[in-house]
């Protein structure tokens, strides 16, 4: 007969499955541990957010899933990260060799007492001296601290392992954040933005559309004023793209000077009006060089913009907006492509 618990577990897998295919969420450890909690309401804010994903996307792309996970439920589960494993490895050999040795410690501290208590029935069956009584007394509180040192060092180790995983737990998140997030800009990632556009491409496309941004003449940044106000630059550009997104639009840094915007449930005319006026944007940006102190306002950016078409790969809705951002390029740059 199933227990509550059981029934219970039943009851919000069955919830939870259909609304993963109905999303076309892929079937891993981190999404079911999230639309687990969701249908059974674990956490009103987790809900609160994935409803806006998922009202955005038609989907949760798997940045978004790990992000989620992270926030509000959990680590990461699968991050592969050696030297985690060897610290991890290392604490539970220890752990489980000073769990040995208490049991160990145990069951011989149980047979002196088994001992010792032969002996006491004899003190009440056969009267002994209170010489013999007093030695049988001094043999159990002998075993007595003997365990109690073991159980002590037992609990130290505990309370150790207890400290290298709260350690663990802080670098599991700090790498996370780092296998997709930009060090220098604090943006989402290439990498993020290729596992986000696939998974859209694969689960609801429709709609979707891609905005390719590279600063104009960002070298000339560089060498002009150095490599940290180019840094500065970068910075000032991603904050200002960031304002801009709404409605599920998410920016990355897609490589040096060149940023990426996933557009979902849009259409080329919108996307390329939130283009438009990013470029608006842009032009108004000032960057102060604090050690000349001189006001940098020539910052542009050129703008490729791209629908999602059927059949449709990563590859070749990167190579269509691309192929707008060199046109936009080769017309003069600061101009959003296609007019």
């Amino acid at each position: 007969m199933a227990t509550p618990l059981l029934k219970e577990s039943a009851s919000k897998l069955k919830k939870a499955i259909p609304l993963m295919l109905k999303y076309q969420i892929p079937t891993t450890p981190t999404n079911y541990a999230l639309w687990y909690a969701y249908v059974g309401a674990q956490s009103p804010m987790l809900n609160k957010h994935l409803d806006t994903v998922v009202s955005q996307y038609n989907t949760c792309p798997p940045s978004q899933s790990e992000r989620l996970y992270q926030e509000f439920l959990s680590d990461p589960v699968e991050l592969d990260v050696i030297d985690m494993r060897q610290n991890l490895d290392a604490m539970v050999t220890e752990l489980s060799q000073s769990i040995k040795d208490t049991n160990l410690d145990a069951n011989l501290f149980k047979s002196k007492i088994d001992s010792n208590h032969i002996k006491l029935n004899k003190i009440e069956n056969e009267g002994f001296t209170i010489e013999e009584v007093l030695t049988v007394v001094k043999s159990l509180v002998n075993d007595s601290n003997e365990i109690r040192v073991s159980a002590q060092h037992f609990s130290e180790q505990l309370a150790k392992a207890q400290s290298e995983i709260d350690a663990l737990k802080a670098q599991l998140i700090k790498t996370e954040h780092e296998i997709h997030f930009d060090a220098l800009t604090g943006s989402l990632n290439r990498r993020a933005f290729n596992k986000d556009l696939q998974a859209i491409l694969e689960q609801h496309p429709d709609g979707l559309c891609l905005i390719i941004a590279d600063i104009d003449h960002f070298k000339v940044f560089n060498d002009t004023y150095g490599h940290q106000l180019g840094d500065q630059v970068l910075k000032s550009v991603t904050k200002r793209l960031n304002e801009a997104c709404q409605n599920g639009t998410k920016l990355y840094r897609f490589g040096g000077e060149e940023f990426a915007l996933i557009v979902p449930n849009s259409q080329l005319r919108r996307a390329r009006q939130l283009a438009e006026s990013m470029r608006r944007s842009l032009e108004k940006l000032v960057v102060k060089d604090k050690r000349k102190g001189d006001n940098i306002n020539n910052i542009n950016a050129s703008f490729g913009v791209a629908e999602f078409i059927l059949k449709d790969s990563v590859n070749t809705l990167i190579e269509r907006a691309d192929k707008q951002l060199y046109e936009a390029k080769r017309l003069g740059r600061n101009r959003v492509m296609p007019i």
